[in-house]
C-alpha cells in the first residue's frame, strides 16, 4: 500500500506512530490548501482540537530549553505576592551515598597528599650508597614512624610504608641482591629520592582539588576518602512522584476483558531513576478527577510525573486539574513523535509536573523530552554532549514534528529498528539510543542527532536500586 503524501511530497509517517485520528486530521488539513475540499466550516469537537490547533505546539528543541529553565525560573508574580522558587539547600551525604551527585562546596584537601613520606615499591629503604647492612626488622604499612637509617644502612619496606628518616632512595626487590655475609647490592644505577613518594607530592592542605559543579564518579569518591572525607556536600537528588492513571490498567497477569497491563508503573521509576532522580512514591489512581487533584495537591515531590488524561477527553482530567490549582502551563504539546500529548506544568515555586502521554513510547518520549532536561537542572547536572551518526537506512520524517527513533549502535552508525509506533516498546527495549529526525526525515547516511539511554553508557546516572 502506497503511504498518503501531503502537499511537500513528504509521505504521512509510518502506520505505527500515528493512531488514525492523527492520520485522519494530517490527510484533512493536507487537503485544505486547493488540491482538495474545503475544510469543513463547523467548529471543531470540544475536546479535540483542530489540526491547525495541533502544530501550533511548542516545537521539540524549544519544549527541552523551557523544561531545562523552568527548574531556574519562577512562576509569573501575583497580585501582591513577593516569593521566588526556593534555592534548593545543598546537603551533606556519606561518600557511599554520593554516586552520581554534583558538588554544591569545592573539594579541599584535608591535609598534605600523601601526609608523610612514603614508598612507592616493595623493597629496601637505603641511606648513602651501597652496599648496605640490612636491619632485621622491616617496615609495614600502616606502622609508626621507624627509627632513622644511618649511612651504609638498609631495612625491608612495604609499598605504601613511612619511609624512615634519612632514606636517600627505595631500592626494588627485583632491583637488589644479598651477598654471602647478607650484605645489600644494588643490581642497577640508582638516583637520590627513587621510588619515594615525599610528603604533599599530590597535594597540599588547603588546595582546591574539584571544583563545585564536579559529577561524582567512583574515581571522586576515591579521592575524597584519600583526602579525609566522610561526607561531601552535594546538590540533593530530585524527589520525583509518579502517578500511573486509568481505570484499564492491570497489575498483573495477561490483558483480560478489555483490560490492559500496566507497562509504566514497573518501567518509569528505574528509568527516573537513572535520570538521577530519588522516586520517593509510585501511585495508582482511577480516572477520578477528585483522587487526583488530592493526589497533586499532597505531594512534596520536586517532580511529578503523571501518564495518560493529558488529552481533552471526558477522562482527561490532567488540564482540568491543573487549572484548578491555579498551576502555571509551561509546555502545552510538543512538535515531536511518538508524544502526543505531553505537557510541562508549573504547580508551586519548588515544584513540576510533566504530563507523560498514556502510551508507553510516546510516555518514553516525554521522559526524555521534558522530564529528563528539568531532572538535569535541578540536580545541577552538565547537559550530555551531542553527537551525530549517520543512518544505515532512510527514516521516514512527519511533516510538522520531529521523530524520536530507536536504534542500535554499530561501529560508527546507526540501525533505525522498527516497532517504533507510539504504544510499542518492543524497539526501544532493544536499542541503545534514540535518534532525533528532523521534520521531513532522513536520508540513508544522513548525520544524525542521538540520544544516548541512560544505562547504555555505562554511566554513574544508572541508580536502579
Amino acid at each position: 500500500m502506497t503511504a498518503p503524501r501531503l502537499r511537500d511530497g513528504a509521505p504521512v509517517e509510518d502506520s505505527d506512530d500515528l493512531d488514525v485520528e492523527e492520520a485522519l486530521a494530517l490527510v484533512r488539513e493536507a487537503k485544505d490548501d486547493g488540491t482538495g475540499p474545503a475544510r469543513d466550516p463547523r467548529p471543531a469537537e470540544p475536546h479535540r482540537p483542530a489540526p491547525a490547533e495541533r502544530h501550533r505546539a511548542t516545537p521539540w528543541p524549544q519544549a527541552r530549553e523551557i523544561a531545562a529553565r523552568a527548574a531556574r525560573a519562577t512562576r509569573a508574580p501575583r497580585p501582591a505576592a513577593t516569593s521566588s522558587a526556593p534555592r534548593r539547600t545543598p546537603v551533606p551525604v556519606p561518600l557511599g551515598d554520593a554516586l552520581g551527585l554534583v558538588l554544591a562546596a569545592p573539594l579541599d584537601a584535608l591535609s598534605d597528599l600523601p601526609s608523610f613520606d612514603t614508598s612507592a615499591m616493595d623493597g629496601w629503604a637505603v641511606a648513602g650508597p651501597g652496599p648496605w647492612t640490612v636491619r632485621e626488622e622491616g617496615v609495614l604499612a600502616g606502622h609508626a614512624q621507624p627509627a632513622p637509617l644511618t649511612d651504609g644502612e638498609a631495612v625491608r619496606i612495604a609499598t605504601g610504608a613511612r619511609v624512615p628518616a634519612d632514606t636517600t632512595a627505595v631500592l626494588r626487590t627485583e632491583h637488589g641482591r644479598t651477598d654471602a655475609q647478607g650484605r645489600l647490592h644494588a643490581t642497577r644505577d640508582m638516583v637520590h629520592g627513587q621510588d619515594i613518594r615525599p610528603r604533599g607530592q599530590e597535594c597540599r592542605s588547603g588546595d582546591q582539588l574539584l571544583p563545585v559543579g564536579t559529577q561524582i564518579t567512583p574515581a571522586v569518591l576515591g579521592l575524597a576518602a584519600a583526602a579525609g572525607y566522610d561526607t561531601v556536600t552535594v546538590v540533593p537528588r530530585p524527589r520525583a512522584e509518579v502517578l500511573v492513571l486509568g481505570d484499564e490498567l492491570l497489575t498483573e497477569g495477561l490483558p483480560r476483558e478489555g483490560l490492559i497491563r500496566d507497562a509504566l508503573g514497573p518501567m518509569l521509576p528505574p528509568w527516573l531513576r537513572a535520570l538521577g532522580a530519588e522516586v520517593v512514591a509510585v501511585r495508582r489512581i482511577r480516572d477520578d478527577a477528585k483522587a487526583l487533584h488530592k493526589a497533586i495537591t499532597a505531594s512534596t515531590a520536586d517532580l511529578i510525573v503523571t501518564t495518560g488524561g493529558t488529552a481533552a477527553g471526558p477522562h482527561d482530567h490532567v488540564h482540568p486539574t491543573l487549572e484548578r490549582i491555579g498551576a502555571e502551563l509551561l509546555v502545552d504539546g510538543v512538535k515531536v513523535r511518538p508524544g502526543h500529548p505531553m505537557l510541562l506544568a508549573r504547580t508551586r515555586d519548588d515544584q513540576h509536573l510533566v504530563g507523560l502521554p498514556g502510551n508507553p513510547l510516546a510516555a518514553v518520549s516525554g521522559l526524555i523530552t521534558l522530564a529528563e532536561p528539568l531532572l538535569r537542572t535541578l540536580a545541577a547536572r552538565p547537559a550530555p554532549e551531542p553527537y551525530t551518526l549517520p543512518l544505515t537506512e532512510p527514516v521516514h520524517g512527519h511533516p510538522y514534528d520531529t521523530r524520536l527513533v530507536p536504534v542500535v549502535l554499530r561501529g560508527d552508525r546507526a540501525v533505525p529498528l522498527h516497532y517504533n509506533g507510539p504504544a510499542m516498546l518492543r524497539g526501544i527495549a532493544a536499542a541503545d539510543a534514540l535518534a532525533v529526525v528532523p521534520p521531513g526525515g532522513a536520508r540513508q547516511g544522513a548525520e544524525t542527532e542521538l540520544l544516548d539511554l541512560p544505562w547504555t553508557t555505562a554511566g554513574i546516572g544508572v541508580c536502579f536500586t
